[in-house]
């Protein structure tokens, strides 16, 4: 069995977010870490593995620096890693991403093709299965747990829903969206790390991306307009005050409720 990892490297918010001229993320001035969701969906890859003895392929689409995502994943167990960078595919929207991934993926052979819910920095959930759209396989999203039948080439997913589950089962080739809460993520191993540190990472450019239009690319490709973006507003300072009696603390209360209108 063959599984491909999409992962994605993501600014660290606690680092600062900065932005270009243009409304897009600065990525290369920011601090960066595996975006967690992708993170839960390379444990189950690799907890299929482990199972099974699939091989694992991680793929991401970023700035050269996202080989070290690749790395940590390789460090983590996963067999392979492939960057797709080139500077015309800057700045893409879900709709620029998704066809750029789908263009890479028809690269390799798989089998299910994992991929988180969501990206901290744009939380769209859209990706994935544009993805699968894009590759014309099945999608199942919101994955809580994963099992697959290898005689039958089926996967079986127990698919978060509000309040309940479902569960969904569909021949592979297939896509699966996973949630952070799907499992604990395992740490990287010392030899895992020796390994990642001599592994052979694959880089691809727009030359190498299958049935994709350069309309559909980066920039100028992607339908999204940013309107306005900004970093998160500064709180002002703040007040303490020093009531006499309870009375006074919930008279003040009310009273500053009451200028916000809030009550």
């Amino acid at each position: 069995m063959k599984i491909v990892v999409c992962i994605k490297q993501v600014p660290d918010t606690k680092g600062g977010v900065k932005f270009n001229p243009d409304g897009t993320l600065d990525r290369g001035a920011m601090l960066a870490i595996m975006n967690p969701d992708d993170k839960a969906g390379l444990e189950a890859a690799l907890r299929l593995k482990d199972q099974y003895g699939a091989e694992v392929t991680v793929l991401t689409m970023g700035l050269p620096k996202a080989t070290d995502v690749l790395r940590e994943a390789i460090a983590m167990g996963a067999d392979k890693g492939v960057l797709v960078t080139d500077r015309v595919l800057g700045g893409a929207d879900t709709w620029a991403t998704s066809t750029t991934i789908a263009g890479a993926l028809r690269n390799l052979e798989y089998d299910l093709v994992i991929t988180g819910r969501q990206a901290i920095d744009g939380d769209t959930a859209q990706v994935g299965p544009q993805i699968a759209e894009h590759l014309g396989i099945p999608v199942i999203s919101y994955a809580q747990e994963i099992n697959v039948d290898e005689a039958n080439k089926t996967v079986t997913v127990k698919r978060q829903y509000d309040d309940r589950y479902h569960m969904v089962e569909a021949k592979m080739p297939c896509l699966i969206t996973a949630l952070a809460e799907l499992n604990e993520p395992r740490y990287m191993t010392p030899g895992g790390i020796f390994d990642a540190c001599k592994a052979e990472i694959t880089t691809w450019g727009r030359a190498d991306l299958k049935d994709v239009e350069d309309g559909n690319l980066g920039l100028a490709g992607s339908p999204t307009k940013i309107a306005k973006a900004s970093d998160k507003v500064r709180k002002g300072a703040g007040e303490k005050v020093t009531p006499d009696s309870p009375e006074d603390a919930v008279s003040y209360i009310v009273g500053k409720l009451n200028e916000k209108h809030a009550i």
